[in-house]
C-alpha cells in the first residue's frame, strides 16, 4: 500500500500542533485542505486515525504511527532544504583544492584551517600538485581551483587567474649562518655552502637554474633534495645549507625564528602566486566562499609582507 507522503506530513503537523486548524497554519496550508487529506489517508488505510470527541486531537495507535512518520518526512524535508540554502550559500558543502607544495603548507593549510572555523560544514580536499597537473585536474574537473604561482605563461581562454601575492624569492639560511656575519655578500660566497634542491617540477627549481646563471655558475653543491617544506626548514635549520623560498614561505616561519633571509638580491621571476580556475566550469558556492577568503587573507597580509621585506638590507 503506497501512501502519501504530503498526507502524513499533514497528520504529524495536526497532532503536534493540537488541532486542524493550527496543523494547517503550521504548513501554510488551509483548514479544508488539510481536512481533506486526514479524510483520504483515513479512507487509503481503511482505520481511524483519531479517537472520536477527544480535544485536542489524540491519535489512534496506527494514527500515532504514521505520525511518527510524517515527522521523519518533515524533518529530512527541512535538512533538504537546508542543505538547498547551505549550498548555495556556500555555507554548506564540498572544497576540492590543489596547490603547490610550499604554498600549502606554509600559508593556506592555515587559512583552511581559519575556513572551517568560520564555516564548519564545508569539507575541504587539498591535493598537492603543480601547475601542469593542475591543469589537467581542472580540465578532468577533479578540483575546484588551483593555488600556483604562474608567470607570463599563456594559459589560454579555457583558464582565469587571480593574484593574491606578488612572487618574490629569497635565499633562506639558519639565523647563525656564517654568511649573515658578511657586510657585502658575493655571488662567490653562495658556491661556498651546499644547497638544498627544490621539489622536481616546481616552480623553484627553475628559479634556482636562474641563480646559478646569474652567479656564473652551471652547478651547486647539491646535499639534500626532494624534500617536504618541513623537512627542508628543519634541515636548513641544522646545516649551512642554503635553499631558495618563496619570501612569503619564510615570513610564515617567522615566529619559529629556524630560518632566516640571506640578503642577497638574487634574480626574481615573472611571477605571482594566484588562483587559477576553469573558465565555464561548473562553480561551487562553497570553493567560490573559500576564494573569497584565501583572497582576503592575503590582502590583509600583503602590507605586512611588504613591510618585513623592506626591514632587510639588501646585498649584492
Amino acid at each position: 500500500m503506497k501512501l502519501n507522503e504530503r498526507h502524513l506530513m499533514q497528520l504529524a503537523a495536526v497532532l503536534d500542533a493540537g488541532g486542524v486548524s493550527e496543523g494547517a497554519a503550521m504548513l501554510g496550508l488551509t483548514q479544508p485542505a488539510v481536512s481533506r487529506s486526514l479524510a483520504m489517508l483515513e479512507a487509503r488505510v481503511g482505520e481511524p486515525l483519531f479517537v472520536k470527541g477527544r480535544r485536542p486531537l489524540q491519535a489512534t495507535p496506527l494514527g500515532a504511527q504514521l505520525a511518527s512518520q510524517g515527522r521523519a518526512i518533515i524533518t529530512a524535508s527541512r535538512k533538504a532544504s537546508d542543505a538547498v540554502q547551505g549550498f548555495m550559500k556556500g555555507t554548506k558543502g564540498l572544497v576540492r583544492v590543489g596547490g603547490v607544495p610550499f604554498f600549502m603548507d606554509a600559508m593556506i593549510s592555515r587559512m583552511i584551517g581559519e575556513f572551517q572555523n568560520l564555516e564548519p560544514e564545508v569539507t575541504v580536499q587539498q591535493s598537492y600538485l603543480n601547475l601542469p597537473e593542475m591543469v589537467a585536474a581542472l580540465e578532468g574537473n577533479q578540483i575546484d581551483l588551483g593555488i600556483v604561482p604562474i608567470g607570463v605563461l599563456e594559459l589560454g581562454p579555457m583558464f582565469e587567474f587571480t593574484e593574491i601575492l606578488p612572487g618574490r624569492n629569497i635565499v633562506a639560511c639558519r639565523p647563525d649562518h656564517p654568511l649573515l656575519r658578511n657586510r657585502r655578500l658575493q655571488a662567490s660566497d653562495l658556491t661556498r655552502y651546499p644547497w638544498v634542491a627544490p621539489l622536481p617540477g616546481s616552480p623553484l627549481m627553475s628559479d634556482l637554474q636562474m641563480i646559478l646563471t646569474s652567479i656564473g655558475m652551471s652547478d651547486l653543491n647539491i646535499r639534500y633534495s626532494g624534500g617536504s617544506l618541513m623537512s627542508v626548514i628543519n634541515y636548513v635549520a641544522e646545516t649551512n645549507a642554503l635553499a631558495v623560498l618563496p619570501f612569503s614561505v619564510v615570513f610564515a616561519q617567522r615566529k619559529e625564528n629556524r630560518v632566516t633571509v640571506l640578503p642577497y638580491d638574487i634574480p626574481q621571476p615573472n611571477r605571482s602566486l594566484g588562483i587559477l580556475r576553469r573558465v565555464g566550469g561548473p562553480r561551487s558556492p562553497a570553493a567560490e566562499r573559500f576564494a573569497g577568503h584565501v583572497t582576503t587573507a592575503f590582502e590583509n597580509l600583503k602590507h605586512i609582507i611588504k613591510r618585513h621585506e623592506n626591514a632587510v638590507v639588501w646585498g649584492r
